[in-house]
């Protein structure tokens, strides 16, 4: 019985080491590796930011009264000088004529003052009135005048008073929700004071916040390149891109056009604000996106696919093909992130191959097949 234990356990040895030798002799598999190249390519930084109209108008009720017409459709454009709203103007139409009563009331007083004057003038040549008479004369004239004046005053600020009852498009644009409707009374707080805004969207205009630390590194780029003439059609200008909600690029190009005085103290961040055209009015007011702004270009920059990369630790590392067709590992610093791609700093070497899948299962001096993929990323084509 020993025997024949011994002989099954030796047949099994036996036939576990065939199988070791059987693997060991499996000829090397062929992988997908990139191979590198150097180029130049833009570096970048993303910023989140607010959209606003090129121009946003508030739509005020200048003067108090209860809402009497809406005269346009929510949401839809409008022509400049379009009426919008009107308030009851019955008030200010009393107060029109009131002030125009008083007018007349200066008038009359005004004629009766010059009357007066002109009979006193010659009984005072003569001197068959006194001369204080006369000054009293004058001065009644005069005070008449002056009453008269404030008077047109008083009835010009009437009928300025009965025009606020009518509000007009101040632009052509698209006007939004209105925040009163029919019949409410409007133009003292808490009762809306601003009605509706209109936009103008041919453009917008995206504000956005820079640390001090990111606005010296862009404003030094830019310095530089206005200084060298780099020869490129955006060579004194910063490049700009907006990320939208979605994660879509507008397809327009953007342009710095206000940069605030200072920094403000309490955030450490300064305003910049970019205007985009919008042709197609596609971005709204209050969209939040993030700006892609260039502020440097590598060149003979190595990129690598992220999948080629093994992070541990935020310790970076590949598996390079050597001449022989053998992996070897080794550590590479990594710079920023553009796309589906590392930057690469050290470690790699134009025309060098990395291994770019099975990277779990490859281990080091293990022969391979290399097969040269070409890698393309939909992100990084945008940029």
């Amino acid at each position: 019985m020993k025997k024949i234990y011994f002989l099954f356990l030796l047949s099994a040895l036996l036939f576990s080491c065939k199988k070791g030798d059987k693997q060991e002799a499996m000829p090397p598999q062929s992988y997908e590796v990139y191979e590198i190249h150097t180029e130049s390519v833009p570096l970048y930084e993303e910023f989140v930011g607010q959209v606003y109209g090129e121009k946003d108008i508030p739509i005020r009720a200048r003067v108090e009264g209860f809402l009497t017409g809406i005269h346009f459709k929510e949401g839809q454009r409008v022509s400049e000088g379009q009426l919008l709203y009107s308030i009851d103007p019955e008030p200010f139409q009393e107060k029109v004529v009131a002030e125009t009563s008083k007018v007349s009331e200066a008038q009359t007083v005004l004629v009766q003052a010059e009357s007066d004057l002109r009979r006193i003038e010659p009984l005072a040549a003569m001197a068959a009135v006194s001369q204080q008479e006369l000054d009293m004369a004058v001065s009644k004239r005069d005070a008449a005048i002056s009453s008269l004046e404030a008077a047109k005053a008083n009835l010009n600020i009437a009928k300025i008073n009965l025009g606020y009852c009518k509000m007009y498009a101040p632009i052509e644009g698209i006007i939004g929700k209105t925040e009163a409707r029919q019949g409410e009374f409007v133009g003292k707080d808490p009762n809306p004071v601003i009605l509706n805004t209109v936009s103008q969207l041919r453009n917008i205009r995206f504000q956005f916040f820079l640390s001090e630390n990111d606005y010296l590194k862009i404003a030094r780029e830019y310095i530089s390149r206005t200084e060298t003439k780099i020869e490129r059609s955006d060579s004194a200008d910063v490049g700009l891109r907006l990320i939208l909600a979605d994660g879509k690029e507008f397809p327009e190009n953007g342009k710095v056009d206000f940069i605030d005085r200072n920094i403000d103290a309490s955030t450490g961040s300064i305003l910049i604000q970019a205007t985009f055209p919008n042709p197609d009015r596609l971005i709204r007011p209050g969209q939040f996106a993030r700006i892609r702004v260039e502020f440097s270009r590598a060149d003979d920059a190595i990129l690598i696919p992220q999948k080629c990369a093994l992070e541990l630790q935020g310790q970076y590392s590949v598996y390079v093909v050597n001449s022989e067709n053998k992996l070897e590992n080794r550590r590479v610093e990594i710079g920023e992130t553009l796309g589906e791609f590392y930057l690469v700093r050290e470690g790699l070497n134009e025309g060098e191959k990395i291994l770019m899948e099975g990277l779990q299962r490859a281990r080091q001096d293990m022969e391979i097949v290399p097969n040269v993929t070409e890698f393309k990323s939909k992100k990084l084509s945008k940029l």
